[in-house]
């Protein structure tokens, strides 16, 4: 059974840090591409930030991580805005041989202004 588990979310003023953590079990964590994304309210879920097995990342103002010993994927959010408000996601995706693709049940950051 796979299990994503996703925390570290909470409530921070604007300009604050939080760091969120998934970890995943289930799965060899290591040939997986780990994601994080979110979704606001009102608003589709979008891509936040990404890492490959072999450690490539994409992402924008957040530092993604992984530690495949700890099974554990990180996004380390500084500078924090209140539009960065939005529940966020745990991803683990495979696409090689088969198509394998499991999410987390998410962990809220609010942002207060």
């Amino acid at each position: 059974q796979v299990q994503l588990v996703e925390s570290g979310g909470g409530l921070v003023q604007a300009g604050g840090s939080l760091r969120l953590s998934c970890a995943a079990s289930g799965i060899i964590f290591s040939l997986y591409t780990m994601g994080w994304y979110r979704q606001a309210p009102g608003k589709q879920r979008e891509l936040v930030a990404t890492i490959t097995s072999d450690g490539s990342t994409n992402y924008g103002r957040f530092t993604i991580s992984r530690d495949n010993a700890k099974n554990t994927v990180y996004l380390q959010m500084n500078s924090l805005k209140p539009e960065d408000t939005a529940v966020y996601y745990c991803n683990a995706k495979r696409t090689a041989p088969f198509r394998y693709d499991y999410w987390g049940q998410g962990t809220q950051v609010t942002v207060s202004s």
